[in-house]
């Protein structure tokens, strides 16, 4: 846990205040920890699941749907997620409002 404090400067984990985004299936990302939510259709997108994939840092997220968004984290983590980027846009946005 201190390591990921070291490298990020603020506190991970355990904070009652994080709010939640919905990936769909009950699964969910810490909002705050969310850099890019992109649509999986371009060349360039393939190659940044391929290379997440082969360094170990690709979270599969579909429940062996097909993918339609890709969610890139601080800590350099692609999430592949079966919902349209629009709608998990959506909700991003919606949380922000709520702050």
């Amino acid at each position: 846990m201190r390591e990921i404090y070291k490298y990020y400067n603020r506190p991970v984990g355990g904070g009652m205040d994080q709010k939640l985004l919905n990936i769909g299936f009950s699964s969910t990302v810490v909002a705050d920890q969310v850099v890019a939510i992109l649509a999986p259709n371009s060349a360039p997108m393939k190659r940044l699941k391929d290379d997440a994939k082969d360094a170990g840092r690709l979270v599969d997220a579909t429940f062996g749907r097909k993918t339609r968004s890709i969610i890139v984290t601080h800590s350099n983590h692609v999430i592949l997620s079966a919902i349209q980027s629009e709608t998990i846009s959506q909700r991003y946005a919606q949380l922000g409002e709520a702050q």
